[in-house]
């Protein structure tokens, strides 16, 4: 049998290697674990396993782990393993002129440009890696997914398999942390590779929609700009222009507000207990906007005439016990809303800390996560967890007999979970003296959002009062802390200038013992004249948050409920990239802490289509990608939408016309069009916009005509 089983092995290979259910050892598509069940025998004993990670660090990390230590060119080796790396993607689509050369040069008249089977290109900087992965996949009987346990580490994976051909079985390793411990547990729960290919499926889709958009779009419209004069490339693309959207209405809007006034009247009374203060709840809506502001000066005035010096009886006071869970545990997004928010990072600056503590510290878990729970199961693991923190930072040792490691918060929701849990310190000890002060500042923040679910619910009595004054309503409210649990972790950060509550004078003050048909005597009052804010510009932080939450910017009712379940405009992994574009671009600027829109980009919205520039269109494409990953969208039906868009899309431009900003320019010497800076052979020069067709140019810095010749 066992001689029997080798010589059929190797005679089955080349009589069934184009059959797509079977492998390259003529078995069907098996891990090796039921291979060596079915042929536990010295057929196996060269068996390779091949794990793919994304990035070098990554290999180290897992093949330190595995024990493959010994250095190979491009990879490490142990018995039977090998561990690889990419750098990201090594491979990227293709240019258009890898279809047609006649695509190299962009014209209006050949697009759409719409593939027909679509190419993928090794990126030059890639090859020699990419080379050495495909040599190994040779060797290889399995290959264990282990890139980045996302879309995206799928696609980086998946997509160098499909372009080598590879053949053999495919598994999945799914990690949430680089540190040995959850290195080991997810090794033992390797899933199968069918498990996580729609994320491929979903990834393609997300890659080909982008490069459909992005090369006919930014062609149509640079060439249309060049048209009439601008000299630039125009670039738009399916997420970047959808959020240069947001900027630059939120800044038209700015540009546009009209301050009102309002006024605001604030009575202090005298108490038995102490004095408070209560502003007026005026109940004729006549004298109220839409945000129940009132907006009768006279009307303000008048009161305060008829209540100086008046005396006002409570007639209604409740006092109401209210509890503040802790918040949920950190995702990308809301760690780089709070790291812009208190200490003014940009979102790219706080993915790439939060990607330094992940894998070079080994002090927290993945980072590019949308979910904010975690999963029941770790709550095992809690002793283990906190024991590191305080390993970690003696500092923390006070709060441990504050802490009930068996405090069951709402964070614990295996219904809540993602493709990935929030981000919480990992069980190792790490060094935070290894740290720098902004890595110091976002890990922080992660464990003070793990630790705080230990902690007791933040508990205040609420107490509101209505003191009737000259037959008008006059409201207060106080809160006082009865416990302040888990809020101890949370130092109160500034509050801004123009804060709401500051305005209002009176809220959440801390009240004077009250009691009910109390007479408070009128001690002043005020008439406190006030005007209304622009919205406030977008920061990177929430500029992120805006585009998670896209639902709120959307008029339509029906696509606002649709858009409220879905993941917003980009990914966790994507979104810092988008606005770091926009700005490198020139869409973009900052201002201080501030991004608002050049004239540019406010000038390429205005020309935009709605279908290209709308954040809900976006949001629902994204909506189409999350049904590719869990298998209820085809990949092809997606695909055949965006073929057919694109195509409407480019009739569209075709009638555009823009007005954009004059750059620098001289008439053509031959024509008399403008022309457009160009580099040549022996420096810049000028060249006619018209060309091929007309060849007029200028010398730069000799202003001398030369290629008189149309």
């Amino acid at each position: 049998m066992v001689c029997g089983t080798a010589t059929l092995a190797h005679r089955w290979y080349p009589e069934r290697q184009d059959n797509p259910l079977i492998d390259r050892y003529g078995l069907p598509f098996l891990t090796t674990t039921e291979r060596w069940n079915l042929f536990p025998i010295t057929i196996w004993e060269t068996v390779v396993k091949l794990f793919l990670c994304e990035k070098p660090s990554q290999a180290r990390d897992i093949a330190g782990v595995l024990g493959a230590n010994q250095k190979g060119e491009g990879c490490l080796r142990g018995k039977g393993t090998i561990v690889t790396w990419g750098f990201g993607h090594l491979l990227e689509q293709a240019q258009p002129d890898a279809y047609d050369p006649a695509y190299k040069r962009w014209a209006l008249e050949t697009l759409p440009i719409v593939p027909a089977e679509w190419k993928m290109e090794v990126k030059k900087e890639g090859r020699k890696q990419f080379g050495v992965i495909r040599k190994l996949l040779k060797e290889a009987a399995e290959v264990v997914v282990a890139t980045d346990a996302d879309r995206e580490g799928e696609t980086i994976a998946r997509e160098i398999l499909d372009y080598c051909g590879f053949q053999g079985g495919v598994t999945r390793l799914w990690i949430s942390a680089l540190d040995d411990t959850s290195i080991r547990k997810a090794l033992a729960d390797i899933r199968p590779g069918a498990s996580t290919y729609p994320l491929y499926l979903a990834g393609l889709g997300r890659s080909r929609a982008d490069w459909l958009v992005g090369m006919n779009m930014t062609r149509a419209y640079t060439l249309i700009a060049k048209q009439q004069g601008y000299d630039g490339v125009l670039s738009v693309g399916r997420v970047q222009t959808p959020t240069l959207r947001l900027v630059v209405d939120r800044d038209m809007e700015i540009a546009n507000f009209v301050p009102k006034p309002f006024w605001v009247v604030l009575a202090q009374f005298q108490a038995a207990g102490g004095v408070f203060s209560a502003r007026w709840k005026p109940r004729d809506e006549s004298l109220l906007d839409e945000a129940g502001r009132c907006i009768n000066q006279a009307a303000a005035h008048t009161l305060r005439q008829r209540a100086s010096g008046g005396q006002g009886r409570i007639t209604q006071l409740e006092t109401v016990r209210k509890k503040e869970a802790p918040p949920l545990v950190m995702d990308l997004a809301t760690l780089q809303q709070e790291g812009s928010r208190r200490y003014g990072y940009g979102a790219q600056q706080v993915l790439d800390i939060a990607q330094a503590l992940y894998e070079s510290h080994k002090a927290t878990t993945y980072p590019r996560t949308d979910c904010r729970y975690l999963p029941e199961s770790m709550l095992d693991e809690t002793e283990v967890v906190v024991t590191a923190l305080l390993q970690s930072d003696p500092t923390l040792s006070p709060l441990r007999e504050q802490l009930v490691l068996t405090r069951k918060s709402r964070v614990w929701n295996d219904s809540k979970i993602t493709a990935h849990h929030g981000i919480i310190p990992t069980t190792s000890q790490c060094d935070i003296s290894r740290m720098s002060e902004p890595e110091r500042n976002l890990y922080d923040l992660i464990r003070r959002h793990y630790l705080a679910q230990f902690l007791p619910q933040h508990e205040y009595d609420q107490t509101d009062v209505v003191v009737k004054l000259e037959g008008e309503d006059f409201v207060a409210s106080g809160r006082q802390v009865k416990v302040e649990g888990w809020k101890a972790l949370f130092p109160r950060a500034a509050k801004d200038d123009d804060d709401e509550e500051n305005q209002k004078g009176q809220d959440n003050q801390v009240l004077p013992p009250l009691s009910q048909a109390e007479v408070c005597p009128v001690r002043s009052i005020d008439v406190l004249t006030r005007q209304t804010t622009p919205p406030k510009p977008f920061t990177e932080g929430t500029l992120i948050a805006g585009m998670k939450n896209i639902a709120r910017f959307e008029t339509n009712e029906t696509l606002k409920a649709r858009l409220r379940e879905s993941a917003g405009i980009g990914t966790e992994a994507t979104r810092a990239g988008i606005i770091e574009t926009l700005l490198r671009r020139g869409f973009l600027k900052k201002q201080k802490r501030a991004l608002v829109s050049t004239l540019t980009g406010q000038q390429l919205i205005g020309a935009l289509p709605e279908l290209l520039t709308a954040p809900g269109m976006t949001a629902l494409w994204e909506q189409s990608l999350d049904e590719v990953a869990t298998g209820r969208l085809r990949l092809q039906t997606f695909m055949e939408r965006q073929e057919a868009l694109i195509g409407k899309l480019v009739q569209h431009a075709s009638g555009v016309t823009m007005v954009l900003p004059q750059q620098p320019s001289k008439k053509c010497p031959l024509c008399g069009s403008p022309m457009r800076k160009r580099k040549g052979g022996n420096g810049p020069f000028w060249g006619c916009s018209r060309h091929p067709e007309c060849k007029g140019t200028i010398d730069i810095g000799k202003n001398r005509k030369r290629n008189k010749g149309s």
